[in-house]
């Protein structure tokens, strides 16, 4: 395609919801004009965040949104899953800048999806190529498109973009029925050994899936007291403001599933789903109270109830955790791809992934072998 430019837009609101959306697809809830213009609105991205929303489009002969990209423009690393610290320290002891860099992700959320959102995949070298200039012309280090589809991998392989694999954990149903069903599929002990976790996380305790609208203004109340905790301990700071999940419940309605687990009716614990065209994602858990197997039961055990009720292929349950792997998720690749122009700094970074796969391939083909599963 000749004479196709891009441009940047000014944040996700400033496309129009429809245009967006006919390019990004209804499967993955990440990547929905809904959820990232959420964050913008609640102030969770844009302000002193560090994630200022620089979406990079491709119009169509009619001027019209033909291939988007959500990118950011990031002044730090953070609430992005892909660790490239070690880039940075490097890069500014070599007397470079490694920060304002460009960011093509779903903000906070380590799920993989598209980065190119395209109505026709012929608009991607223009998008990636508009990626490349804004680097380029604005003198940043690089650009990181974090969490790719593995379809997506080729298209950046494609344009020279140096790829990097990690490895998540996802539940995958094999045409169950029941939750009873899955555990037919696992070896005696570790069915014996779930259905006691299970037992003694909810002993005195109710669990209630809300979705959509039955998620009301005390249950967000209460959530929020729960994310305040997980995000203090684990992040310093949590990443989302307090408006963000009633303005989610807003936007995208029946796909936001809340699993609350409630003792003499008040809520002591709770984890947040989004449901997808073919996967339950589990993204936020958080509790007041120590109760063992609680955190196991809700995010893990509870979502794949919900996705086998929903007839879904797959719950993913966020970044990290070997301990997913005793309760019947099994590591996958993830992928991202980064763009760095300088050659030196490239051929670095080229020789750590190289090294970096091997290990990462070895450790899940170790980790696999180590599934739950019945064998032969």
């Amino acid at each position: 395609m000749t004479g196709i430019t891009a441009r940047l837009a000014d944040g996700v609101r400033s496309i129009a919801a429809a245009e967006w959306d006919a390019c990004a697809g209804s499967g993955n809830p990440f990547v929905s004009h809904a959820f990232l213009s959420a964050l913008e609105e609640s102030g969770s991205v844009g302000g002193r965040s560090g994630w200022q929303p620089i979406p990079i489009v491709v119009d169509d002969a009619d001027g019209r949104p033909a291939a988007i990209a959500p990118a950011y423009a990031k002044s730090h690393s953070q609430g992005e899953y892909v660790f490239d610290h070690g880039w940075a320290d490097a890069w500014e002891r070599a007397g470079g800048a490694y920060y304002p860099k460009l960011q093509v992700a779903s903000p906070f959320s380590p799920v993989p999806g598209p980065r190119l959102l395209l109505r026709d995949d012929s608009y991607a070298p223009a998008l990636i190529g508009g990626l490349e200039a804004v680097v380029d012309q604005h003198g940043l280090s690089s650009a990181h498109a974090t969490f790719v589809t593995e379809a997506q991998v080729p298209l950046f392989e494609a344009a020279g973009w140096l790829i990097r694999q990690g490895v998540q954990f996802h539940w995958a149903n094999d045409g169950y029925t029941t939750f009873d069903d899955f555990l037919t599929a696992l070896a005696s002990r570790k069915r014996k050994a779930i259905r006691k976790e299970r037992a003694a996380a909810v002993e005195g305790l109710t669990i209630r899936h809300l979705i959509g609208r039955k998620i009301e203004a005390h249950h967000w109340d209460a959530f929020w007291t729960f994310y305040q905790d997980t995000g203090n301990r684990k992040w310093g700071r949590p990443y989302l403001t307090r408006s963000f999940f009633p303005l989610l419940g807003e936007t995208l309605g029946e796909r936001v599933l809340l699993i609350l687990a409630e003792r003499d009716g008040v809520p002591i614990a709770g984890a947040l789903n989004l449901i997808g065209g073919d996967a339950l994602y589990g993204r936020y858990w958080g509790a007041r109270e120590e109760v063992p197997f609680l955190h196991f039961e809700l995010c893990y055990y509870q979502a794949i109830d919900a996705a086998i009720t929903r007839g879904l292929a797959r719950v993913e349950a966020g970044a990290q955790g070997e301990h997913k792997l005793a309760r019947g998720y099994v590591p996958v690749p993830t992928w991202s791809a980064h763009y760095i122009p300088d050659p030196n700094f490239r051929r670095a970074i080229a020789d750590f992934l190289e090294r970096e796969r091997a290990g990462v391939e070895a450790e899940a083909d170790y980790l696999a072998e180590l599934a739950p599963f019945k064998k032969g």
